[in-house]
């Protein structure tokens, strides 16, 4: 088998075998086939696009190209979830809990984050003592203890999708379907949990900025999962202006903290409703969505929740002092209010350039080397929707360099855009894609 034939195979509109796809991604992998020829493949894929059968068969190879955890000394059904990622989505630190408070048992492997903001793994490194450099024994063993664990991703889970994604970062090949999906999939099935729910965003704060692209990833991971034998569920989500009203990192903490007593943002809770009853139908633990939702309800209310966020904390060597007293936790020297030009409606707030606020401050990285300061960020007063007088908060900017602050209140200034009557209001849920996958 030559890697030429494979290259002009697909370039011609072929459909790539099982054989043909395993042996580039094994090569590619080992280092036996050089970055020109992959490139060359991955453009080829980019036009020509790429089969239901083929996506499965490339998802497959990449998740195979490294260690495969095996999480059966878990009991129980596992359900991991993953978000295709936004501005202020601070999901996992509320759903995680709850859903163990619920009797499923959340094994989750997570990165830290490149851009805006830190990943799961950052934020939760705003408790002082927070490791998630957990050997597989006591990642197992804190799953069924206390029913929730996660860890940073290794260096040997799906090595390929590692290789591969930096290659197509610089050949203008990240932006094809089966690619995405199966770069995503590779990993969650490679981690090991049986049934996987899915937040993709949409809208200018998402990858996929149009909801007709996030139905079609969200269907191409469900069909992929469905072929490995996974229970997969996809939940279309809103990423039109940041999620909650907290962005970065401690700020996010503080508002997941919030929410599991009961006080947080209406999106941010219908988000973890939603996907939470996904993940009790998946787990087992409710045979239908309002069952499932009344007991997400009964955990956060009880407390039962929030206690399950204090226990996850210190098995994993955090200070869980500050599930219960936020002020422990990483606060800026500055508070920078940031008012309203005008009175009217809040119309649009432009997402992505809210992510960058963050980004000036200091909360996220521009490149994998870059310290992140877990105490900056903005909480947002106004959201779309809103009526706001000339004068009044719109946002308030967490920062310790007052020129930063600065910049970044007025870069938030420009993404707010303001009108005399109240925007219509679009569903937050766009939609629910499921298929169910045999064991």
């Amino acid at each position: 088998m030559r890697m030429y034939d494979i290259i002009m195979k697909k370039r011609n509109g072929g459909e790539l075998t099982r054989e043909e796809i395993r042996y580039f991604v094994e090569g590619y992998t080992k280092g036996e086939i050089p970055d020109y020829q992959v490139s060359a493949l991955m453009m080829a894929i980019y036009f020509r696009k790429m089969t239901e059968a083929e996506t499965y068969e490339l998802t497959m190879a990449m998740a195979h190209s490294g260690d495969m955890l095996d999480l059966s000394g878990i009991r129980g059904v596992k359900v991991d979830k993953h978000s295709t990622g936004g501005v202020g989505d601070k999901t996992s630190l509320v759903l995680a809990p709850i859903a163990a408070a619920c009797g499923i048992s959340v094994a989750k492997m997570s990165g830290r984050g490149l851009g805006h903001t830190g990943g799961t793994i950052d934020k939760l490194e705003s408790f002082p003592g927070f490791t998630t450099a957990l050997t597989r024994e006591r990642f197992i063993d804190n799953v069924n203890r206390i029913g929730i664990a996660i860890m940073g991703q290794t260096a040997d889970l799906a090595p390929a999708d590692k290789k591969l994604y930096a290659l197509r970062d610089v050949t203008a090949t990240v932006d094809n379907m089966s690619l995405i999906a199966s770069s995503i999939m590779s990993k969650k099935l490679a981690a090991g949990a049986d049934a996987i729910v899915l937040d993709v965003k949409t809208g200018s704060g998402a990858f996929m900025k149009e909801e007709k692209d996030a139905r079609a990833l969200a269907e191409e991971m469900v069909k992929i999962g469905k072929s490995a034998g996974r229970t997969t569920v996809a939940v279309i989500s809103d990423m039109d202006q940041p999620l909650g009203r907290a962005v970065g990192n401690a700020l996010e903490v503080k508002e997941a903290i919030d929410t599991l007593n009961g006080r947080g943002p209406e999106d941010l809770m219908e988000l973890c409703l939603t996907l939470g009853s996904r993940m009790l139908l998946a787990g087992g633990k409710a045979e239908t969505e309002e069952q499932a939702v009344e007991k997400l309800r009964d955990a956060v209310e009880s407390g039962a929740a929030l206690k399950k966020l204090a226990q996850f904390v210190e098995a994993q060597g955090g200070d869980s002092r500050a599930v219960y007293h936020t002020e422990l936790l990483p606060q800026a020297k500055i508070l920078l209010p940031v008012p309203a030009p005008q009175d009217g409606y809040v119309s649009h707030i432009a997402c992505d350039e809210v992510g960058i606020c963050s980004l000036i401050l200091g909360g996220g990285r521009e490149t994998k080397e870059s310290e992140i300061d877990l105490s900056v960020g903005l909480v947002l007063h106004k959201k779309v929707g809103d009526y706001a007088k000339a004068g009044e908060t719109l946002a308030v900017i967490h920062a310790n360099d007052r020129a930063k602050a600065e910049q970044a209140a007025q870069r938030f200034l420009s993404a707010c855009t303001f009108a005399e009557s109240a925007p219509k209001r679009t569903p937050f849920i766009k939609a629910v894609l499921s298929q169910t996958g045999g064991a």
